[in-house]
């Protein structure tokens, strides 16, 4: 884990890896840092994140100041889809992570961030997990989708197929974008937690914005430490629970006979496209990056 963390090291994580939150030896700053978190986040997503996420906030009351008691917003998430938050100590195996999923439970880091780490951190934490991922959980479409997705993976594990299958949760999960009444609006817990990639999404001219299907996305490389350069657009949440529940055998015997694969900047023919992006942002970037490796060669 790229954070230390004294609580977490001195604890042994049981056979599904989970710990215990210890809410009490929380510090007064690591608090201050979720109440800063939230606050630049809520005046951000205003008129940006699905309604439903704003709801699932108010239902699990993740607003009331400071970092979020397990014993307080689980039985409200459990009687609401029957879902629950267990805490691990640092990302999980494969088969940990969709034994969870599969049986609702959501596993969340326990650490959180450092005050100079409020815009990037590579390994997610409490506010990720639980303020990004956890209001979804309280729409029940949403919570069978994400069950859904946890079966599937131990059925992808069998079949050789997990690259495919994360890139459904990258896509979706993380940074989905969905269209409704009043627009584009987000749902995917990766940018409803940045300050930075909230408004990227929606509004920037640089990436790709394109109508969801599955066989693409599963056919679709990810970026992992950067804003997106392409983005898919579901029509609705149920769109993405029925695709989810299908046998998934012959697309994945398609995907390893078939090994066609797309970049990040990449349209196709079949694709609906809401929006070319100039991919201003990512010259950008990769400009910057070569300015860097040449300072260093002449140092």
């Amino acid at each position: 884990m790229g954070v230390h963390d004294p609580v977490i090291d001195e604890q042994t994580p049981a056979s599904d890896f989970t710990i215990e939150q210890r809410w009490d030896r929380y510090t007064t700053e690591e608090h201050a840092v979720w109440d800063t978190l939230y606050a630049r986040q809520i005046s951000i997503l205003k008129n940006r994140a699905v309604d439903e996420f704003h709801h699932g906030l108010g239902l699990l009351d993740l607003g009331s100041g400071g970092i979020p008691d397990l014993s307080d917003i689980n039985p409200k998430l459990k009687a609401l889809t029957g879902w629950e938050v267990v805490m691990v100590p640092h990302l999980v195996p494969d088969d940990v992570f969709f034994d969870h999923l599969a049986n609702r439970r959501f596993p969340s880091g326990r650490f959180i961030r450092k005050r100079s780490q409020l815009d990037y951190l590579e390994e997610p934490d409490i506010f990720h997990d639980i303020f990004g991922h956890v209001p979804m959980l309280t729409l029940p479409v949403f919570a069978d989708y994400m069950q859904a997705y946890g079966k599937g993976g131990q059925r992808a594990q069998t079949m050789g197929r997990l690259k495919e299958l994360a890139r459904l949760y990258w896509y979706t999960v993380e940074f989905g974008l969905i269209q409704q009444a009043e627009g584009l609006r987000i749902y995917g817990a990766g940018i409803v937690s940045s300050a930075g990639e909230t408004p990227f999404c929606l509004e920037s001219d640089s990436p790709n914005r394109i109508r969801f299907d599955l066989e693409r996305v599963m056919r679709t490389d990810y970026k992992i430490d950067d804003f997106q350069q392409v983005y898919f657009v579901i029509d609705s949440f149920d769109q993405l629970l029925d695709v989810t529940q299908q046998d998934f055998t012959a697309l994945y015997e398609r995907l390893g006979t078939d090994m066609t694969r797309f970049g990040l900047t990449d349209i196709i023919d079949a694709d609906e496209v809401y929006h070319h992006g100039d991919q201003a942002y990512a010259q950008a970037a990769a400009a910057r990056s070569r300015h860097d490796a040449d300072a260093g060669e002449t140092e």
